[in-house]
Formats: structure tokens, C-alpha cells, sequence
């Protein structure tokens, strides 16, 4: 039947309108009244919410958008139940000088013929129709229908006034007749007048012609979505903190029942900072109320298929056809979107959607309760279906919730080392920390993923430690290759450590490179291994071949491998004073770096190293000096890495700040590197790094050495132009300063080198390291 909102009708047929609008005006002027008065005096923390539905909250911007609605026959107002379609098209009432003519639809109101006699009560008491034409259509039932459509279209177009007729609850209408009448409505509306249309679910109305033309105003559950400020009114007096109520909107999404029944519900528990936490689609308010409002009444069928395909993030035809093993996904969820259930869409094509949060764990905990034996088969044939089309992330996120733990560890094992050395171990961190450290250990694959996880972070022991499980797992008699290229790679990330001297880490690298022949990634890290040793221990031209070829097998496989390669021939280039080729080695792996994103890899130091001393020594000192901040920033995350490494970063970046006269800073730097030399004796090219860099600050004056009469960068600046015949003018002008400026900047730097003029300055500044011979 034709329900009233808030006035009373007749025998159940008669529109819910009052005889004019101010009735209805009243009624939402109170409703504001009572949430001014809730304003002023909040209930006390332990009153909770505000007795009032969760509609009954001002929001001027969705009413100002709907009172501007002058030029359009038709406002669409569209969602699913909870989101106070009815509360804000009562406060536009009441703001909108337009007179109302409000029905409130029943299930019977699809019979066409009572359709147009309460809206003809309804119009009539907005401005009398008359009383033939009223009587017509009261009795459209008994005439024929096509005539009373007719009819009630030449009524509507000669009314004189502007008004708004509001159909609530509209998805009632689903009779072809009945949609007959509403395109009669919107075909005559007069100038100035509207049909408001308020539903839970889509209406087959011609809209497409008036979207074009722009004369139809739709609001959705976007619109309707609260504010983190209209959230707060909902929810105060509950005393929660700003960031409480942040994370129920994210909780929610904004929902505005759900917010409401997430008060009733804290209202009700004394930890409330812990019951924010744990709120969730499960809490019995919100389980109890999706389950009335939107699953009451929906076939056997369609109810399985809500709670069967809520364990995927993603709804697609193709996924919920593989995951319910059986055809016809796509149909059920254009037909689902375009009901009042809640269903997201993620495109304009129909073929992606998701549920929201609160719905979709409402479902799996009904699927749990239902039909517990069924979710892991269910996630099983997600993650096959996500494996089949390379999509590793949800494929491993399936398996693990499907408690298929071998399954998830060949996912993992099969993306990490790409992800690992291509800037994303992040995310096999992440994945990593769903395994109990049993599981990994038990799982040779798992192990392995652990292993280079920590090859990125610099972490030795633990690198050896998985690396170590890894080979035993693979070892034992029921592995099914104890000698494949997982065993080589086991074999290979033990090698990293280089606990038995470069000598042996390059035969060892070189031996597993011929087991992993096909492995890109891998044997990239072996052409690495191999190069670095033997450009460590003074075999500088054979150590050119493996680095080359690690950085082309690292290219698309592994960036990590590739940038550590380009930054080892950029150095090797630098000690040969080929400075062309060390600066496009260099600046290549620092570009790729920044591309990549490991930026944060700790292992990027020793190319943040590499590129401060090449531009130290072009005398490109700023950035020279953000490479240095950026390299001992790496460096300090490092726990206890490979002692080559260590060695090597440190030595690159106390020669750069040699050359910027950081002498603190680079005695500081060669301290830590001495200290740790030790552990690599037969890495002889930094032995000899190490003790030039030592000679070259002692000869810097004591006064250097304390630091605060070091060179500044504008001072090293005009340093690096001494050598030149420039003038000091000219100097000025490349500088883009005063000629006295430079003048200044000249005499101190005179001073700190102990020099009287300019050929002194630049003799001890030759001799310090600090400009090129």
C-alpha cells in the first residue's frame, strides 16, 4: 500500500502528502530542531548516540545541490538501505520553497491503476486538480490504462505552479505499467516542476536521452556517503578521538547506517578505543541489519552466490564463474548491481565491482557460519585463477587463506626474487610475515624467498641463516631436485657472505652460474659476484666482463644486480680516469635507482657512494654532498652485511668527502672501514684505497682537521676554478655572483690551506686531494 511519511492518509490509498507542504516542512524542521538540540547538549559518553535514525544529520551541501535542481524534470536519488535517502529529501523540504507532494510507496503501489490515484490525491492537494480530473484518475483502475496514463500526463502539464512530486521507496515499482505512469510524468512535467524518484535499486526510466541534454540530477550512495564531520555528529558523545572516528568512516565508508549502528554498538562496551578497533560487518547490529534489510527474501540461490564469492576483493564474471565452479557470474552481478543490494562498481563497463567492507565481512562470516567447509575450496580456486593470469599478489593472498601453505610458497618463491631486486621487497616482507618462522623453515622454497629478502635489507646472519634451512630442506631424500636450481641458489646466497674470502666467492659464483644457466635474475647476481671479487682483489681488466654481463642479465630481471654492477664499472672507470665512461656508468645506476624505486634498498648505498665521489671529483658539490647523506643513510640500516661491501661503500664515501673537504667526516668514515678491513685481508684494492685515503687526511692542516675552519661548498667552489685562467671576474660570472664575493670566498679558502696566493692554494689543494692533478 501507499504508506504515509509524516502525514496520515484515508484508507490506505491516499498520497502520503499533508494538504500542503508546511506539514511536512514542520516535521523536518523538528527533525533539525532535535539534531540542533543534540548539538547543543551532546549526551553524556554513556547516554551514546542520539535517538534518532542515522539519516537525521544536517548536510547542507547535498541539500543546496538538490535545491538547485530548478532546471531538470527529473532528480534520481539511488542506494542502497542505511543511507538516509528519505531523512535528506525531508531537510530539502524543508529548504526548497516549492511545494511537495510526497508518497511513500508499498509493494502494492505497482498495480498502475492505484499508482495514478494516489498521485492524483497527492498533486491535488498540492493545488486542486479539479473535481472531474480528480475523479478520473481516482478511477484509472476502472477505465482503460492506457487512457488514465493519458489522462494524468494532460493533468501534470497544465498545472500552473512549479512543484516536487517525491516517489520513496521506488524500487516497489517494477510493473510495466507503473513505469508507464513515470514516463508520463517526466513527458509533462511543467516548467520548474520535478519528480523526485527515491530508491534502492536502479529503474528502468529513459534517462539516457536526459543525462545527454543534461536535465536529470543523480545522487548515489557517493553523495550520500557522511563527512568525518557529520560521522562525528552521528557518533558524539561517545567521547571517541578524532582518529576513532577517521577509522569507522574508513570502516564504513562512509555508510551512513552503519555509522549509526557502530555507535549503538560502542554505546554498549566500556573499552571503546578496543571496540573501535574491532569493529567490523560481523558485530551483531550490523550482521542483524544487512541480513533484514538486503538478504531477507532473496532466493536460496542468489543468497549462496553473495557468500560464496565474498572471499574475493575483486567481483569479476570470469573470477566468480571459476570460483563457483558453474557459468553465469556476469548476468548475476549486473542484476545484483542494479538491485538494492551493496555493489560497488569498479567500472563503467559492468564487468568489475567489489563489495564494501562492512557487507562483504558480513557475508563470510554467514558463509563461515553456513557453509564452513566450503571457504578454503573457494579460495583454492581463486588463487588458481589469479596464478593463471599473473596475478601473484591475489593468487598468494588466496592460497594463505586457504591454508594451502606449499601452494603459496611456489607463488611467493616464483615472484620474489624479481620483486626482491626489482624494489618491492616491501611486499615479500609483508608476505613473509603471514608464515610462522616454523613454516618458512619447513619450506624450502619459503626459505628461500626469506633469504633474499634479507640479501636486500643487508641482514648477513639472517641471509645465512634461511639460506642454511633452504639447502637442508632441499637436501633431504624426499626433495624432488636436490641438486636443481633452487640448490644452486641456496648455494649461491650462502656465498654472499663471503666468509671464506673473494677468492672463493668468485669460484663459488662462478661454479653456480653453470647451474643456473636459464635463471636470469640469479645468474646476474653471479656475474656480480664474480666481477666485484675480482676487481677487489686487483684483477681489474678481467673483472670488466662479469660486471657487464651482470648488468645486462640485471636489466629487466633484476634492477638491484644491475645498478650494483653499473656502479662497480663506474668506480673501476673513475681509477683509470676515464671519466666520460664512470660518469654514464654511474649516472645509469643512479637514474635506474630512482626509477625502480630502491631508493630505500640499503644496498643502494654503494651506488649513492659511487655517484657522491664522481661528482665530487667534477666538482658538482651540492649534489655531490645529497649523494653523501643519502649513501650513509643506507649504510646505517645495514646489520652487519658482507664485509667487501661495508668496506667499499665507506672507502667510496670518505674519498668524496675528502674531496669536499669534510675531513671529520671522512676520517670518521675511514675509522669504520679499518675497523672492518680486517674481515676481507685479501680484498687488496681497498687495502690500497685505504691507506691513500688515511695519507690524503693526514696532510690536511690540524686547523682542517677540527672541522670548523673546513672548506665551505662556495669556497669549494671557487677552489675548483683556481686551476683555470679565469679571472676572478669571470669566476664571478660563471658563479653568478659579485666579483667581490669571489674575492672573499678566494682569500679564506687561502687561509684554510695555509696559502699566500693563488698558485700556493692551488699547489695544496693538488696535493690534499681536493682538485685534479
Amino acid at each position: 500500500m501507499l504508506g504515509p511519511t509524516p502525514g496520515a492518509g484515508t484508507n490506505g490509498m491516499t498520497p502520503a502528502t499533508p494538504a500542503t507542504a508546511a506539514p511536512l516542512r514542520d516535521t523536518a524542521k523538528h527533525a533539525r530542531r532535535r539534531l540542533r538540540d543534540v548539538s547543543a547538549s551532546p549526551p553524556a559518553p554513556d547516554r551514546g548516540p542520539p535517538p534518532f535514525g542515522p539519516g537525521l544529520v544536517a548536510r547542507p551541501r547535498l541539500v543546496q545541490r538538490l535545491t538547485e535542481a530548478r532546471d531538470v524534470p527529473l532528480a534520481l536519488v539511488v542506494a542502497p538501505a542505511g543511507y538516509g535517502k528519505t531523512t535528506a529529501l525531508a531537510e530539502w523540504a524543508a529548504c526548497d520553497p516549492r511545494p511537495f507532494a510526497w508518497l511513500a510507496l508499498e509493494p502494492d503501489a505497482d498495480d498502475a491503476g492505484r499508482l495514478i490515484a494516489a498521485i492524483a490525491l497527492a498533486l491535488d492537494e498540492v493545488e486542486p486538480l479539479g473535481r472531474g480530473a480528480l475523479a478520473g484518475l481516482r478511477a484509472a483502475g476502472e477505465t482503460g490504462l492506457d487512457a488514465a496514463v493519458a489522462r494524468l500526463g494532460t493533468v501534470i502539464a497544465g498545472r500552473r505552479d512549479p512543484f516536487v512530486l517525491v516517489l520513496d521507496d521506488a524500487h516497489v515499482l517494477a510493473s510495466d505499467g507503473a513505469r508507464d505512469v513515470l514516463d508520463a510524468i517526466i513527458g509533462n512535467l511543467p516548467p520548474g516542476a520535478l519528480l523526485v524518484v527515491a530508491s534502492r535499486s536502479e529503474l528502468p526510466l529513459p534517462v539516457g536521452r536526459l543525462r545527454a541534454h543534461r536535465r536529470v540530477l543523480e545522487v548515489g550512495p557517493r553523495e550520500l556517503q557522511m563527512t568525518r564531520g557529520e560521522a562525528a555528529e552521528v557518533l558524539g558523545g561517545l567521547g571517541l578521538r578524532p582518529a576513532d572516528v577517521e577509522l569507522l568512516v574508513h570502516r564504513t565508508e562512509g555508510w551512513p547506517a552503519g555509522l549509526y549502528l557502530a555507535a549503538l554498538s560502542l554505546r554498549e562496551q566500556p573499552d571503546r578505543e578496543r571496540a573501535v578497533a574491532r569493529f567490523a560487518g560481523d558485530d551483531r547490529l550490523v550482521a542483524d541489519y544487512l541480513r533484514d534489510e538486503l538478504l531477507a527474501g532473496l532466493p536460496r540461490e542468489r543468497l549462496r552466490f553473495l557468500t560464496s564469492t565474498s572471499v574475493l576483493a575483486e567481483l569479476s564474471g570470469p573470477l566468480c564463474d571459476a570460483v563457483l565452479d558453474g557459468p553465469g557470474s556476469g548476468a548475476t552481478l549486473r542484476d545484483l548491481a542494479r538491485s538494492n543490494l551493496m555493489l560497488v562498481p569498479l567500472d563503467r563497463a559492468d564487468d568489475r565491482y567489489r563489495y564494501p567492507g562492512l557487507f562483504a565481512e558480513m557475508l563470510r562470516a554467514e558463509l563461515r557460519r553456513s557453509e564452513p567447509e566450503a571457504e578454503g575450496d573457494l579460495h583454492r580456486r581463486a588463487s588458481a585463477w589469479h596464478a593463471e593470469r599473473g596475478e601473484a599478489d591475489r593468487a598468494i593472498h588466496h592460497a594463505i587463506a586457504a591454508g594451502d601453505v606449499d601452494g603459496a610458497a611456489d607463488l611467493l618463491w616464483g615472484v620474489a626474487p624479481g620483486w626482491v631486486m626489482g624494489g618491492r621487497d616491501a611486499v615479500v616482507r609483508d608476505w613473509l610475515e603471514r608464515f610462522a618462522p616454523e613454516e618458512i623453515a619447513r619450506h624450502p622454497r619459503l626459505a628461500l624467498a626469506a633469504a633474499t629478502s634479507d640479501v636486500a635489507a643487508g641482514d648477513r646472519d639472517r641471509l645465512e641463516h634461511w639460506a642454511a634451512a633452504a639447502a637442508r630442506d632441499l637436501a633431504a631424500a624426499e626433495a624432488p631436485e636436490p641438486d636443481g636450481a633452487e640448490a644452486a641458489v641456496a648455494d649461491l646466497l650462502g656465498v654472499l657472505a663471503a666468509r671464506d674470502g673473494l677468492d672463493r666467492m668468485r669460484a663459488d659464483a662462478a661454479a653456480a652460474a653453470a647451474r643456473l644457466s636459464g635463471e636470469t635474475a640469479w645468474l646476474g647476481v653471479c656475474r656480480l659476484l664474480e666481477g666485484t671479487a675480482r676487481y677487489l682483489t686487483g684483477d681489474r681488466e678481467a673483472a670488466r666482463g662479469p660486471l657487464e654481463d651482470g648488468a645486462r642479465h640485471g636489466a629487466v630481471a633484476a634492477p638491484l644486480v644491475q645498478v650494483l654492477c653499473l656502479a662497480q664499472l663506474g668506480v673501476l672507470a673513475l681509477e683509470e680516469d676515464d671519466v666520460e665512461t664512470a660518469e654514464v656508468c654511474i649516472s645509469r645506476a643512479r637514474g635506474q635507482v630512482e626509477r625502480t624505486g630502491l631508493g630505500d634498498c640499503p644496498l643502494a648505498a654503494l651506488v649513492f657512494a659511487a655517484s657522491a665521489l664522481g661528482r665530487a671529483q667534477r666538482g658538482r658539490v651540492d649534489e655531490a654532498q645529497r649523494d653523501m647523506r643519502e649513501g650513509t643513510r643506507l649504510l646505517a640500516t645495514l646489520a652487519d652485511f658482507t664485509p667487501w661491501y661495508e668496506v667499499e661503500a665507506r672507502l667510496l664515501l670518505a674519498r668524496a668527502a675528502l674531496r669536499l673537504s669534510d675531513v671529520v667526516g671522512a676520517r670518521t668514515l675511514l675509522a669504520e672501514a679499518s675497523r672492518l678491513a680486517r674481515r676481507a685481508p685479501d680484498a687488496v684494492v681497498l687495502m690500497q684505497w685505504l691507506e691513500e685515503s688515511w695519507r690524503q687526511a693526514d696532510s690536511f692542516s690540524s686547523a682542517a682537521i677540527l672541522g670548523p675552519t673546513s672548506l665551505t661548498t662556495a669556497e669549494l667552489r671557487v677552489l675548483r676554478l683556481l686551476p683555470t685562467h679565469l679571472s676572478f671576474r669571470e669566476i664571478a660570472g660563471r658563479l653568478h655572483v659579485s666579483t667581490n664575493t669571489i674575492k672573499t670566498q678566494a682569500h679564506a679558502v687561502y687561509r684554510k690551506l695555509d696559502a699566500s696566493s693563488r698558485t700556493d692554494a692551488v699547489s695544496s689543494a693538488r696535493r690534499l686531494g681536493l682538485v685534479d692533478l
